[in-house]
């Protein structure tokens, strides 16, 4: 007995199984995680070391090379790369892709270990390393919060407990404010009295340090008890601070008469922030990977609406990004294109089989889409951007298995069998055959979603969503299909031909004709596929696709050297042109760095004070590429100080630019001179190249002054007190911090008022030898501008330059990439020096790299099983040599609708051949049950073809139709195309070429012989 007519026998068990897809698949479909992009694991940590005082090239000498040198004997590292810049060193530590995201835990505790041993190498006056393993952290929910008319110390103490109460969200992992105003106390000694009085820098630290300094007073004890004794502390305030006294010997001045306290912002933020053009910060809300952030972002979206009864007046909250309005929106959008798909397939179906195939086929499938969605749940599958793709990319192969079943249940009962004979009988052919095809259907994912790189934990859920809507299908076909049937369906008494109708006759004469032509045929499809093939190179390439969130990103820097209130006032150019444009929601400024990382592909940009970006939304996605050429043309024309570009959102990594050249070497003289040339290469280059730059940027010039030794040591005046008089000059020596709440406010001494420029000859240096102040013109011979690096780049302990270029909006990277490569490659590197190509095209040939490394495996077992279940060589044969022809279908979709091939184009490429593979099963399986009936050959391949004639076609119009809601969706037009296009052309494949091919390969042979056993049970 089949499992088909089991399963009409034992009916209670196929309804507990419909009632549980039903309720499990509401149930899962409440429960189930939504996320905007799979939880994917960013494997790569940021150390931080301050080193004050040094260049950009001792900062990668004397700090940089020793903790490189210690972090690359990491077993599991795979790529280090660092920025320095004076007084600062950045490392990015890259961890191979293969290590798990839980072993990540264990990885960072021997990257801090090796950073903490190293660190006792570092010299004198360098920092402690800091490492940030919390870089790839997502703070999906993202406002700016503006306060016009508080003073700094209200603003700080606000967003503090802004931040507090959200932070008591069901469902908050962490809360990130950042673009808050920078303050420090301001101590101005007037240094002509501090002189006259005698007065040394040291005076004024000393008592300034034991004022705000917090000492212990110890413990009374009395009468067995002991009692804590506090003695608090001296200053709270910046009153306080003024009221402080300077002993001089015998005699006691007020700080008040030497020295002017005042609380100000610093003069150099390392972050400014607006929104609308006004002052913001930005906060910053991150959900628990686990929880839905959907369900997450709207407990938010409460909280601040209840906070805001408790916040004063005039604070006011403004999204910049909300994923959890994107995600729902994606669901909901995904939703409807799923009633769609499944009304187009009930609507093709009660066409051409009837209403009550139609209401069978639409039932299951219904079924099987809800039944996934309790397994996902069950499983932690959230439901995110890759695993709703897989559901439409299964969406053939689901409806295939039940109109298989159906249509032969159909014809059966058309022919008089009750519908458990029909059921026996139209199943007992093609079970066995169907769960091989599903199986190897299945398998052509596995190579995605079982890699042991990142490439497999980011495209898991589409492989296991596949694998459980396909398997799901499999044994629903086989179950619900059967005994829906058995109650739509009708008996009839039709004893004649099954397949007698005038469609079914014109097929069977173009058949024939194909197999009396069948050598031209096939010649014809060789020729084809091969000019396809040739024409493929003609499709436009594309990792990723653009974003449909209406929102793009302009970028902005000046010269090394700038000044980052320079930066901010052109940006305000930019975004006062911006806002006066009817197609612009808003406009989010960030000047020193980039954002938080509020996507998990928004990748920000290294923080530079010549540095400045906007995050700019639209009234709609069709409005961005008018806006981002009058935008590029303002910024070209009107900024023309700096360098301005502006970037598409992409659904995929991004953040670099599309090309990039990587020169390696130890001289920094020769890799900027080779970097020139490649940058003179480029512009003599007829391509769309915008922006060519280097990511060293420009030599900046650095005040020098020459020490006069002599004159310094008989003074008794050291390099660092001539270095802590110039600091005092400038930006203020730093002497202690006053604590205010959870703040740490700076106290700096300064011996200018804020906005003067300082004469550093005219400077004055105490020298406590002479008990005296000596001017600096005294102590140093000159000073002099010098033309330095103050970026220095480094990839794996090398310094590594790389010139980039950007592409004009909706320029195909790889075709552009193709054109300028032999012209670079031609440039010679000296010993020593090597290229290497970045940007699009080392992300694209990484991702298919790790996608070709497991194909594979994949394919041999995918050949495998097919062998297995035929038990012969022929018939598997037969079905993979359709497998390249199915491109033919896919270049030709692709070049009429101009539409690229992307990475969603290859998962529906791997979609197609499954399908094309799953029908060719059933077909060979078909002529060979048939010609083991005694049937004459030729017979025996359009008889059989013929039966299969209907559900082959009809599963390919409901795929084909099911898919065109899809084809105005940016994220999966290319791979409906891809499968729209492959699919029409796989069809022609499947009853025409297939039959052919078993024609010929079988003919010589048995022509005249039949099989006398079916290759399957």
């Amino acid at each position: 007995m089949t499992l088909a007519r089991r399963a009409i026998e034992a009916s209670l068990l196929t309804w507990l199984l419909i009632v549980g897809c039903l309720g499990g698949g509401l149930w899962g479909y409440l429960n189930v995680g939504r996320l905007e992009d799979p939880a994917f694991t960013i494997k790569q940590a940021v150390v931080f070391t301050s080193y004050p005082g040094a260049s950009a090239a001792q900062v990668a000498r004397e700090v940089t090379e020793p903790l490189e040198s210690a972090i690359q004997q990491m077993a599991v590292l795979d790529t280090v790369t660092s920025s320095n810049k004076p007084g600062e060193s950045r490392i990015d530590v890259e961890i191979l892709s293969t290590v798990r995201g839980s072993e990540l835990p264990q990885v960072w505790d021997e990257l801090r270990n090796r950073v903490a041993d190293a660190a006792a190498q570092l010299p004198d006056g360098a920092g402690q390393p800091i490492v940030n393993d919390d870089f790839g952290d997502v703070f999906g929910i993202y406002f700016a919060v503006t306060m016009p008319g508080f003073s700094d110390a209200e603003i700080h103490e606000i967003s503090s407990y802004v931040r507090r109460e959200i932070l008591t969200v069901e469902g908050v992992s962490d809360v990130s404010l950042a673009g808050l105003p920078e303050e420090a106390v301001y101590v101005m000694p007037d240094m002509a009295i501090a002189s006259n009085l005698g007065v040394a820098p040291d005076a004024l630290t000393q008592q300034i340090r034991t004022a705000v300094q917090i000492s212990s007073a110890g413990s009374l004890a009395t009468d067995g008890k002991r009692f804590q004794v506090d003695i608090p502390r001296g200053t709270n305030s910046v009153d306080a601070l003024r009221e402080l006294t300077v002993n001089l010997g015998s005699t006691v001045v007020q700080m008040t008469d030497i020295a002017t306290v005042e609380r100000e912002r610093v003069e150099t933020p390392s972050q400014l922030i607006r929104f609308n053009g006004q002052e913001a910060f930005t906060l910053g809300v991150a959900g628990i990977e686990s929880e839905n952030i959907v369900d997450i972002g709207k407990r938010v979206d409460a909280k601040l609406q209840a906070l805001q009864h408790d916040l004063p007046h005039g604070v006011e909250f403004h999204p910049i990004y909300q994923q959890h309005v994107v995600v729902d929106e994606s669901s909901n959008g995904f939703l409807i294109n799923l009633a769609m798909s499944v009304g187009l397939v009930v609507a093709v179906l009660a066409v051409f089989m009837g209403w009550r195939s139609a209401v069978v086929v639409g039932a299951t499938l219904f079924l099987n889409v809800v039944g996934t969605f309790f397994f996902m749940a069950l499983g932690g599958i959230e439901m995110e951007r890759i695993s709703l793709g897989a559901l439409i990319i299964a969406m053939g192969m689901l409806v295939d298995n039940s109109i298989v079943v159906a249509e032969a249940m159909q014809i059966k009962m058309q022919s008089g069998r009750s519908s458990r004979e029909a059921a026996d009988e139209g199943s007992s052919r093609i079970q066995m055959p169907l769960l091989g095809a599903t199986v190897i259907g299945i398998m052509a994912f596995a190579g995605i979603g079982l890699s042991p790189d990142a490439t497999g934990e980011f495209m898991f859920s589409l492989f296991a969503v596949v694998a459980i809507s396909l398997l799901l299908s499999w044994v629903l076909a086989l179950t619900v299909t059967p005994l829906l049937a058995h109650y739509v369906f009708k008996r009839g008494t039709n004893e004649g031909d099954e397949y007698s109708g005038p469609i079914f006759n014109a097929y069977r004469r173009v058949l024939g004709g194909a197999l009396k032509v069948r050598w031209l045929f096939l010649a014809g499809l060789v020729v084809l596929t091969v000019l396809c093939f040739r024409g493929f190179a003609s499709v436009p390439q594309q990792f990723f696709p653009d974003s449909s969130t209406p929102i793009f990103y302009a970028h902005y820097k000046l010269p090394q050297g700038s000044d980052i209130h320079a930066v901010s006032r052109d940006l305000e150019l930019a975004e006062d042109w911006l806002l006066a444009r009817d197609d612009v929601t808003s406009v989010a400024t960030f000047v020193g760095s980039g954002a938080t990382r509020f996507m998990l592909t928004y990748s920000p940009e290294e923080s530079l004070s010549t540095y400045g970006h906007l995050i700019i939304r639209t009234e709609t996605l069709e409005a961005i590429p008018a806006l981002l050429d009058d935008l590029n043309d303002f910024g070209r024309n009107t900024l023309v100080e700096g360098e301005f570009r502006t970037e598409r959102l992409a659904f995929g990594p991004g953040g670099g630019a599309p090309i990039q050249a990587r020169i390696s070497g130890s001289d920094p003289i020769v890799l900027r001179e080779l970097a020139e040339t490649i940058e003179n290469v480029l512009k003599d280059q007829d391509a769309p190249l915008l922006d060519i730059r280097t990511d060293w940027r420009e030599y900046e010039p650095v005040l020098i002054p020459d020490y006069a030794t002599e004159r310094a040591q008989t003074a008794g005046i050291t390099r660092t007190d001539i270095a802590d008089a110039s600091q005092m000059a400038t930006e203020g020596l730093s002497v202690a911090t006053y604590q205010e709440g959870d703040r740490k406010i700076p106290i700096r001494l300064r011996t200018r008022e804020i906005h003067q420029t300082p004469e550093l000859s005219q400077q004055l240096v105490y020298s406590t030898a002479v008990g005296d102040y000596v001017r600096m013109e005294q102590l140093i011979e000159d000073i002099e501008w010098q033309p330095r690096d103050t970026l220095i780049q480094r990839r794996n302990r090398v310094p590594t330059i790389t010139v980039e270029a950007g592409l004009p909006s909706g320029t195909n990277a790889a075709s552009v990439f193709a054109a300028i490569r032999g012209a670079v490659e031609a440039v010679p590197m000296p010993n020593g020096y090597q290229l290497e190509w970045g940007g699009e095209y080392e992300s694209s040939t990484e991702a298919q790299a790790s996608l070709g490394g497991q194909l594979p495996v994949t394919i041999l077992i995918m050949v495998l099983i097919s062998i297995l279940l035929f038990g012969r060589l022929r018939q598997p044969l037969i079905v993979w040599l359709l497998v390249p022809m199915a491109v033919n279908g896919v270049v030709i979709g692709l070049l009429v609708t101009g539409l690229p091939f992307s990475f969603t184009a290859l998962l529906g490429l791997l979609s197609l051949s499954g399908m094309l593979l799953k029908n060719g099963i059933v077909l060979v399986e078909e002529i060979d049950l048939v010609r083991a009936e005694g049937v004459p050959f030729r017979k025996a391949i359009i008889e059989a073809s013929t039966s299969r004639l209907r559900p082959v076609v009809l599963a390919a119009a409901t795929t084909i139709l099911g898919m065109a809601p899809l084809l105005w969706d940016p994220f999966f037009a290319s791979m409906s195309v891809t499968i729209m296009g492959g699919l029409a052309f796989a069809t022609v494949l499947t009853l025409i070429a297939a039959p052919a091919l078993y024609y010929v390969l079988f003919s010589k042979k048995q022509h005249h012989s039949t099989i006398t056993e079916p290759a399957t049970t």
